[in-house]
């Protein structure tokens, strides 16, 4: 096997919203810092996602002043909206509230009459935007793996990690189907893998070691419709999943990617791109 190395990182601070590329990032309880702690809601409390908001693509986030200060937000015909990192902002007594992700159900925190009027505004259905404060419990892959490891917003595990063969051999593949490649960012993966050797390499990986942080990956990722959805248009179209299905397709799921969890090293060590990955289990 040739060197595997870090070769992209994401966060998604809004659950559903475009990501933002990092090139180093804290890793927390409960993930990389900042990612998925903000949701936006329906006026029911449930998780809203490009499953059939696909326009949510189009909201753009950005870490004002690096890793503190303010969450910005953007979007076609919208004005700009600034959130305090940490949902200081508006929060009172008044602002708790509690929210369902997949059938968990957990402590929020409604953001601000302002935002709620900007996503409410940009996606035409009543909506909030809320946070997911330190207090909130809610447990890794809905509490199988026990009481003590927590996820975001995130859908069930804190990491996603892909390998860049297996889009490669993806977009291989849509090539023979005469359909446009597609890009990484469909797949929402926190950590992009370079230099496995075959695609879905990282089907086998049972635990690695990044830097000094050590992962154990118990699942593949079921997709959804999301990686139909161009992310720089919204415009969704059958592409990828009509030729996932024709190769990546049993247990009555479409799988891409694996999901996991830290096990060991320090809980706030620090990944940077070009960080060496080491397979300890397969």
């Amino acid at each position: 096997m040739s060197e595997l190395t870090l070769s992209e990182l994401y966060i998604y601070p809004i659950k559903s919203a475009a990501g933002i590329a990092m090139r180093k990032a804290q890793m927390t309880a409960r993930g990389l810092q900042h990612d998925r702690r903000w949701m936006v809601v329906d006026a029911r409390g449930k998780f809203m996602t490009q499953r059939r908001f696909p326009q949510m693509a189009l909201i753009s986030v950005a870490l004002e002043d690096g890793l503190k200060g303010e969450l910005v937000v953007n979007a076609p015909g919208m004005e700009t909206l600034v959130v305090p990192l940490m949902g200081k902002g508006d929060v009172s007594e008044g602002n708790g509230m509690e929210v369902e992700v997949w059938g968990d159900r957990c402590k929020a925190i409604s953001v601000s009459a302002e935002s709620k009027a900007w996503f409410s505004q940009f996606l035409e259905t009543d909506c909030q935007l809320v946070y997911m404060p330190d207090d909130a419990q809610r447990p890794t892959e809905h509490g199988k793996l026990g009481p003590d490891n927590l996820v975001s917003f995130a859908d069930a595990f804190p990491y996603l990690l892909i390998s860049e063969a297996s889009l490669n051999g993806l977009n291989q593949k849509l090539s023979g189907h005469d359909a446009s490649p597609v890009s990484m960012d469909r797949f929402r993966p926190n950590l992009v893998i370079s230099g496995a050797s075959k695609p879905h390499a990282e089907d086998a990986w049972q635990q690695i070691s990044i830097s000094e942080a050590v992962f154990d990956l118990p699942k593949l990722c079921a997709r959804c419709s999301i990686p139909n959805v161009e992310q720089q248009t919204g415009d969704r179209g059958k592409e990828p999943t009509k030729t996932l299905s024709t190769y990546r397709f049993w247990d009555k799921g479409i799988w891409f990617g694996k999901n996991g969890l830290q096990t060991g090293g320090p809980q706030n060590a620090v990944l940077r791109v070009g960080d060496e990955i080491r397979v300890l289990r397969e």
